[in-house]
């Protein structure tokens, strides 16, 4: 099976275009933004060295869902999904804040109240909780969302004082993160899953706030299955859960996380087949969709994914959208 790792399209009105992680965006005229999500996976602040087959296509496509069932809350940047692995929408002034949202004491929330924190970012946290406990509700926990490096916990009121997000913006910022989490949590329980915690990212365009970026994705959401989650609370045993916590779990167990001197494991085609097989597992449970695994949902009507090249397929379907969008 491909794996599309690189891309290097040169779109009619290309202004630029910015080479992250995980996703590859393109600037069409300061207007538009061509965001394709590829194969690339990473880990501990570092992309592997393999792509992962149906990656791309399975984050594409839960946030467009997403993005789409949440429209009745807040505007969002999405305008269509040309492609199954891209998502055009518009170029807004993004915030450099990003909105976490927990339901749950787990992560590193879990190993900051562990060592002794009971206030999380300006959040007052209740005395005597237990790992992946649920919070009283649900709480907001900003971070500053840097260029590089790690993003660092912020609280509502340094964001303000700081300038980086007004009084007025960051309060409807609050507003949209708990609404949109809390629809997420119904659909979540509908597939017999909980929506533990999230990232939300924002921005603004002609004065109005927007959703940008991707939601409640396995890259940036964890999620529990409901069932057995208060047996194994009162146990003490670790949840059922699903994220991409297996692939860091799988290099921890190869002693890597990134550290100095530390090698990263040799990434086999069956390792990353693996990797391939538990995305579209993720998929089907999320979304309570079955995962078409023959590229059909694509404008080109490829016969197959693998057959195909993706690059040129996303760079027919791209340019076929950006000229429809002139008639």
């Amino acid at each position: 099976m491909k794996a599309l790792t690189s891309t290097d399209f040169h779109f009619e009105g290309q202004k630029n275009v910015y080479h992250g992680k995980v996703r590859d965006v393109y600037n069409i005229n300061d207007d538009l933004l061509v965001m394709i999500a590829t194969d690339r996976i990473s880990a501990f602040d570092v992309v592997l060295p393999k792509g992962i087959p149906f990656k791309g296509e399975v984050l594409n496509r839960i946030a467009a869902k997403f993005l789409d069932t949440t429209t009745d809350i807040c505007p969002n940047w999405k305008l269509a999904t040309p492609d199954p692995m891209v998502t055009v929408g518009l170029k807004c002034e993004g915030f450099r804040v990003e909105m976490i949202m927990r339901s749950i004491l787990t992560g590193s929330a879990w190993r900051e109240y562990k060592n002794g924190c009971r206030e999380l970012c300006g959040v007052k946290l209740p005395e005597g909780m237990r790992e992946n406990e649920r919070f009283p509700e649900p709480i907001i926990t900003p971070t500053t969302k840097a260029d590089e490096g790690h993003d660092m916990n912020i609280s509502k009121e340094e964001i303000i004082a700081q300038g980086l997000v007004s009084r007025e913006d960051y309060e409807i910022m609050e507003d949209y993160t708990r609404k949109i989490f809390a629809r997420g949590q119904e659909i979540a329980a509908k597939q017999g899953l909980i929506l533990v915690d999230t990232k939300y990212e924002f921005g603004k365009r002609d004065g109005k706030v927007y959703l940008i970026d991707e939601i409640h994705t396995p890259d940036s959401s964890r999620y529990f299955y409901a069932e057995g989650y208060e047996e194994k609370l009162a146990k003490g045993e670790p949840q059922r859960q699903l994220s991409k916590e297996f692939v860091r779990q799988w290099l921890i167990e190869h002693d890597f996380m990134n550290e100095p001197g530390q090698v990263m494991p040799e990434i086999t085609d069956e390792f990353a087949d693996s990797v391939s097989e538990r995305y579209i597992e993720l998929y089907e449970h999320i979304t309570g969709e079955k995962f078409n695994r023959t590229g059909t949902q694509c404008s080109c009507k490829c016969s197959t994914y693998e057959e195909k090249d993706i690059a040129a397929r996303i760079e027919k379907n791209v340019r076929e959208y950006l000229a429809s969008r002139k008639q």
